[in-house]
């Protein structure tokens, strides 16, 4: 169970004022934590041949998605561009939850808590997780995968944000090409595949960050590019009253971000008290529809 007294004590102790330099939607960066990303997997690091990869969305390869998009130059970026999805129509006071997972040094921990919360109050979420994090933690990775309450989409391969020309989110540098944004989403969209034993449906970039182009490659290889309407932690960087503050103002259709990997962070103990007052005001929580 969640810690109510825990998130009482924080919530009361926490101060007003965010700390300064936090990053809007990607992961906040813990110490320690790498600025530079490695680079995006290999066909020979992901022990797939060219010729071996299953056929994405319109009967494209990854590759042949990769070529028709090379070259291509972008007039658009941001994480609310047309043909990411940021609310849904909703009947009633239906909210969707969905939670990153980036993965990578100081990205790779569980808030139990937070989980703990989710399964006391039956409350269904989508959790965007990354491969790095899928491969720090497969065992916790197949019970989330197996249990109904959840659904895993993808949160790519490096955590970078999608760009066919390596355009920066946050201090972190974009994929550079085509073919680096569709490894970017394939080299997990394939481990997730082994992992729950169906493709993902959802893809969030590292950082929700897209361009024109990227949104198209990410629809072509079969899943929906995923933003945000309501931004809840900040990069798991906000106080939890801040992510309590945050999230009562959410609106019937709308797509919390938050994250679950940093258990130190406010945002377990903000959802406790937000979720907690939302379900009493009749909001009902989805997974992304």
């Amino acid at each position: 169970m969640f810690d109510a007294g825990l998130s009482r004590r924080r919530l009361l102790t926490v101060g007003a004022a965010m700390a300064a330099g936090y990053v809007s939607a990607g992961c906040g960066r813990a110490s320690g934590n790498d600025r530079i990303l490695e680079p995006p997997l290999s066909r020979t690091d992901k022990g797939l041949a060219p010729a071996k990869l299953p056929l994405a969305h319109g009967g494209l390869s990854p590759d042949a998605v990769a070529a028709k998009y090379a070259g291509r130059k972008p007039q658009q970026w941001g994480t609310d561009i047309p043909g990411i999805l940021t609310n849904f129509d909703a009947a009633g006071k239906r909210f969707a939850l969905t939670f990153d997972a980036c993965g990578g040094p100081g990205n790779s921990d569980i808030d139990e808590n937070l989980l703990s919360l989710l399964i006391a109050q039956q409350l269904p979420a989508t959790l965007f997780v990354n491969k790095r994090w899928i491969d720090a933690n497969p065992a916790r990775a197949a019970q989330l995968a197996a249990n109904p309450l959840f659904e895993l989409a993808n949160h790519g391969t490096a955590h970078r944000p999608l760009s066919v020309n390596g355009r920066a989110a946050y201090e972190i540098k974009g994929t550079a090409s085509a073919q680096e944004a569709v490894d970017e989403v394939w080299g997990n969209h394939e481990r997730l595949t082994g992992l729950v034993g169906r493709a993902p449906r959802f893809f969030r970039s590292g950082t929700a960050h897209y361009d024109e182009f990227a949104v198209a490659i990410v629809q072509d290889l079969g899943e929906t590019p995923v933003g945000y309407s309501l931004n809840a932690d900040y990069g798991a960087t906000s106080t939890a009253a801040q992510v309590q503050a945050n999230m009562m103002k959410a609106q019937p259709g709308g797509i919390s971000l938050a994250h679950m990997h940093r258990p130190n962070s406010g945002t377990g103990p903000g959802m406790y008290a937000a979720l907690t007052a939302l379900k009493a005001n009749g909001f009902q929580f989805v997974r992304l529809p």
